[in-house]
């Protein structure tokens, strides 16, 4: 992507450094929001000064991409949304670096995503250009957002919802994809210190041929009843099996899930009944770039319970974008409880934090590419947008 040109005085974003087929206009709030401080930040739960929305219309396709004011939205009582569930979200991180610059990590792997997501909805895919742009131009308008302690960032969550008012089971006519950013501290407010998760063989959140593959709100929606049962006995979250046979590894509530086991690094396959995450791509690109055995392939709770008594689990760690990695110190099942590592981080576990972290605050080596720093908006005469805004 090209250097992103800004124009305070006709308020529009243009891409490839001219003014493009699709620019992107800005309206600019007049009640910025005070910024919480980074020692302050939970996750989810601050939001910037804008938005960004553009909106689908069967015939005309994708139109009028737009910064805004963050606002909320005028929903008529049937929107299609809120009856059949079309909504299909993503989210990825931005993070400063000590030297300033502000890097996304796998930006396009999550409009990738998104568009994928959206197939199994059946909503109509996005120009993957337009969605990188969307992410450069909304950041760089709120870049002042983007905190600088070290295990902060922010969280940007891209989505589309149906928006056409309708009452019958079809696909909508209309959609409207929004981003909105979040400045964010770490996802567990112990940090990285591991946490303890609950296998369930009681409830099932997806199957293969499911929705299981696609970031849906119905998949999200489907975890809280047994998430909110395993809180109640203590564990963090669920660590779901498979719907079938009910003792396959699947996913745990917001992450994938890896167990070390003897030399071997294994973790469930993508099948079509969990999220190919970003992050658990990235552990697997480590650990064989290390040279390390990493396997994906069907694993039982019965062969990692029987790891776990036999001493030859290791460490058992989830990874996604919120947390990035989450070692896990017991686990349960069935009444049972077992200890992973001493119930303390383990060393590979560590190691895999710290080699993604690097990356994603440009303190070490990317080999694959993965950052891209913010594209620099900057006005017609020369002078930075973030100094004029």
């Amino acid at each position: 992507m090209a250097l992103a040109l800004f124009d305070d005085r006709d308020g529009f974003v243009w891409f490839d450094g001219k003014p493009g087929p699709t620019p992107i206009a800005i309206t600019r709030t007049t009640e910025p929001k005070v910024r919480p401080v980074d020692d302050e930040l939970r996750f989810g739960s601050a939001f910037t000064d804008h938005m960004f929305r553009m909106d689908y219309t069967e015939g005309r396709g994708w139109h009028d991409p737009r910064i805004l004011p963050y606002q909320p939205f005028s929903l008529d009582p049937a929107t299609s949304v809120l009856h059949y569930a079309q909504s299909v979200f993503d989210g990825l991180k931005a993070y400063r670096g000590q030297d300033g610059v502000i890097r996304f990590f796998r930006a396009a792997t999550h409009a990738a995503r998104l568009n994928r997501s959206c197939g199994y909805l059946c909503i109509p895919a996005l120009d993957p250009e337009l969605v990188l742009q969307s992410f450069h131009a909304l950041v760089g308008v709120d870049q002042a957002w983007v905190p600088s302690k070290r295990g902060t960032s922010l969280y940007l969550r891209p989505a589309v919802i149906a928006s056409e008012a309708f009452l019958g089971v079809h696909p909508a006519k209309s959609y409207t994809y929004f981003l909105i950013l979040s400045p964010v501290g770490p996802y567990y407010a112990e940090g990285i210190n591991p946490v303890k998760i609950l296998a369930t063989d009681t409830h099932v959140r997806a199957v293969q041929g499911g929705l299981g593959a696609a970031k849906t709100a119905a998949n999200y929606a489907a975890s809280i009843f047994a998430a909110e049962e395993a809180q109640k006995q203590g564990y963090t979250q669920v660590l779901w099996l498979d719907g079938v046979e009910h003792k396959y590894l699947d996913e745990v509530g917001t992450m994938n899930i890896m167990v070390k086991i003897g030399d071997e690094i294994v973790t469930p396959p993508l099948t079509g009944s969990i999220l190919a995450g970003v992050t658990r791509d990235s552990i697997l690109t480590l650990c064989r770039d290390w040279g390390m055995k990493a396997s994906e392939r069907r694993i039982s709770i019965d062969e990692v319970m029987a790891a776990a008594r036999n001493g030859t689990l290791s460490e058992m760690w989830g990874t996604g974008t919120a947390a990035v990695v989450s070692p896990v110190g017991e686990l349960g099942y069935k009444g049972e409880r077992v200890t992973i590592n001493d119930g303390k981080t383990g060393p590979l576990t560590q190691k895999l934090y710290d080699a993604i972290i690097g990356i994603q605050y440009g303190e070490t080596g990317d080999a694959h590419g993965w950052t891209t720093p913010l594209q620099a908006l900057r006005a017609a005469g020369g002078e930075s947008a973030a100094r004029k805004g």
